[in-house]
C-alpha cells in the first residue's frame, strides 16, 4: 500500500512539472520571473525530544520496564525475578502492536502484549483487580498493562498450587510451568509429573535467563 502511494506522488510531480513547462513554453518573448531566495535558518537544532525519540518496541528489552517488574510484583505477592524471567522468555517475537494484530488475524488463538497472554486467561485474571475495565485489546499497546496482568496471573497461578507436592520443581519453576502449559498441567508436575519437551524447554529458557532477569532489576 506505501509504495503505491509513493508511485502515485511520483506521477502528480512529473504530471506537474510538465503542465509548467508547457505554459511557460512562450517562445521566449516572457522574462522568467526571480524567485525569491529562501532565508537559511542558522537556529541550532533542538536536543531530541520524547515525540520524536523512536518507539519502545523498536529497542525492546525487558530490562527497560525493570520498574514495572518490581512495581507489580510486590503488588501481587510474587518474585519479581520469576516475572521478569517470563518476559525475557516471552520476547522471542517482534512486540509491535501493528504485527501483532496483524499476526492475530492468522493466529487461531493470538497472544497479545509483552507477556504474549491470552484471552481467557486476562479476563479471568482482570476480575476484582484493579484494572477490571481494561481490555485485552489494550495489551500491544501498554507494556505495563502487560506486566500488572501477568504478575495477577502468577498469583493466580501460586493459589492453585497443592498443598502438598513433590520436589522436582521449586515454586517459580512450577509458575513458570504453569503460565506456559496452563494451570491444570502445572498441577500434574506438582505432584511429581515430568514436564513434557515443550514445557522442560520453557524452563531451560527460564533457567538461562535468571541471572540476567536478577541484573535488569537492580537497573
Amino acid at each position: 500500500m506505501q509504495v503505491a502511494k509513493r508511485w502515485t506522488w511520483v506521477a502528480v510531480g512529473v504530471f506537474v512539472a510538465g503542465v509548467w513547462a508547457a505554459c511557460s513554453d512562450d517562445g521566449g518573448t516572457t522574462k522568467p520571473v526571480t524567485a525569491p531566495v529562501p532565508t537559511v535558518s542558522k537556529t541550532v537544532p533542538a536536543e531530541p525530544t520524547a515525540t520524536t525519540s523512536k518507539p519502545w518496541y523498536d529497542d525492546y528489552d525487558p530490562a527497560h520496564f525493570a520498574a514495572d517488574v518490581r512495581r507489580y510484583a510486590r503488588q501481587a505477592g510474587i518474585n519479581p525475578q520469576l516475572l521478569m524471567a517470563i518476559l525475557y522468555n516471552e520476547s522471542y517475537k517482534p512486540h509491535d502492536p501493528t504485527f501483532e494484530r496483524q499476526w492475530a488475524e492468522v493466529d487461531s488463538d493470538p497472544a497479545f502484549g509483552i507477556a504474549n497472554m491470552h484471552k481467557p486467561a486476562f479476563d479471568e485474571t482482570k476480575r476484582g483487580r484493579p484494572f477490571a475495565k481494561r481490555k485485552w485489546e489494550e495489551l500491544p499497546d501498554n507494556p505495563a498493562l502487560a506486566i500488572q496482568a501477568a504478575a495477577w496471573h502468577l498469583h493466580d497461578l501460586a493459589r492453585r498450587l497443592p498443598a502438598d507436592r513433590a520436589d522436582l520443581y521449586t515454586t517459580d519453576e512450577l509458575l513458570a510451568l504453569g503460565y506456559n502449559a496452563g494451570g491444570g498441567n502445572m498441577r500434574i508436575f506438582a505432584r511429581g509429573r515430568k514436564a513434557g519437551a515443550q514445557a522442560q524447554s520453557y524452563l531451560d529458557r527460564l533457567h538461562g535467563n535468571w541471572a540476567k532477569s536478577a541484573e535488569a532489576l537492580e537497573s
